[in-house]
């Protein structure tokens, strides 16, 4: 198999994110991997064809994370024709790219969708990826599974959902990593004017109803086609815990991870969204749930992978790229 994971930059990757973990995985089992940077795509040479100066990344035998991440940094790029490879994983976060470079945003959509059009299995589906980078895309799910929500540009509108539902989160409707995400207890929060002005300068705000236990955090659940991603009958799942009296739970914001079991609550969700994120081309996501109610649908290269492995010692790479032999061999 020819695989090449698109990342922001590949000088910016990190040893203990998804990626090395999956583009590790995949080289071992003796694939053909790259790393493709935004920026390393050519088109045209009279042929037509997308060309990338690609990193290679080649396993070692003995490769920790961080030796095989040096190796693909150090190393010469090389010409690859994209349209001849078997799959093209966008792993890049638009939304990073969002304020600094905000022609790099679109592109891993854009090419993705070029190399799907010329036979290449690209996931995730770059056209779902263009809703799926949006909250607004959990609202596409049915209504039993998520919380009540407002999405809108209107202060006002904001004070009145909150003064209705009661406590609140509101975040950018395009945000990542924990940035601007807010706990309103009422309306008649103190700073609700400087709070609703941070979270707007990054365009419309999404408010959603706080769920209850939403305080001690909440599970993350990787999916997998859809389906639950398991290693050896273990769940790729685990709960994440906020530290102080920081309401998010994010691991970059000093969030801790602890194991979480998976039961008949966090299936049932799960199989109210299969269909959907099969249909979607939703290869690979991580759900973001607390009770019964998903609360975040991260599409753009989840990460988290680490945590699995650290808490139960079971490598889910290893599943992921057994379904991607399946879908390259069809």
């Amino acid at each position: 198999m020819r695989l090449a994971f698109f990342v922001n930059d590949v000088a910016a990757e990190i040893a203990e994110y998804a990626t090395t973990r999956l583009a590790r995985a995949a080289s071992r089992r003796g694939h053909q991997v790259w790393y493709v940077g935004v920026g390393d795509v050519e088109l045209g040479g009279g042929d037509g064809r997308l060309v990338a100066r690609a990193r290679p990344a080649r396993y070692a035998g003995d490769d920790g994370l961080e030796g095989f991440l040096a190796a693909v940094q150090g190393g010469d790029p090389e010409p690859v024709v994209l349209d001849d490879l078997d799959v093209f994983f966008l792993r890049n976060e638009s939304i990073d790219d969002l304020q600094q470079r905000p022609w790099a945003s679109p592109l891993g959509a854009v090419f993705g969708q070029m190399l799907k059009n010329r036979g290449v299995t690209v996931v995730n589906d770059p056209m779902s990826l263009i809703r799926a980078t949006s909250k607004l895309y959990l609202e596409e799910f049915p209504e039993k599974i998520r919380p009540r929500s407002l999405v809108t540009r209107d202060p006002a509108a904001i004070e009145r959902f909150v003064a209705e539902v009661g406590r609140s989160v509101v975040k950018p409707l395009y945000g990542a990593k924990g940035r601007n995400v807010f706990l309103l207890r009422d309306e008649s929060e103190p700073n609700l004017a400087q709070i609703l002005e941070a979270v707007l300068q990054d365009g419309y705000a999404i408010v959603q109803e706080f769920v209850d236990g939403g305080e001690q955090g909440d599970a993350r659940i990787f999916l997998l086609e859809g389906r639950l991603l398991e290693r050896d009958g273990q769940a790729a799942a685990f709960r994440r815990v906020p530290t102080g009296n920081d309401p998010r739970a994010n691991i970059s914001k000093g969030g801790r991870m602890v194991p979480w079991e998976i039961g008949p609550v966090e299936r049932e969700v799960i199989d109210a969204m299969s269909a959907k994120l099969v249909a979607d081309g939703m290869f690979f996501v991580g759900i973001d749930l607390i009770g019964d109610k998903v609360v975040e649908i991260n599409a753009e290269s989840p990460g988290g992978l680490q945590s699995i492995e650290w808490l139960y010692r079971i490598d889910v790479c290893e599943t992921v790229v057994d379904a991607l032999e399946r879908r390259a061999s069809h």
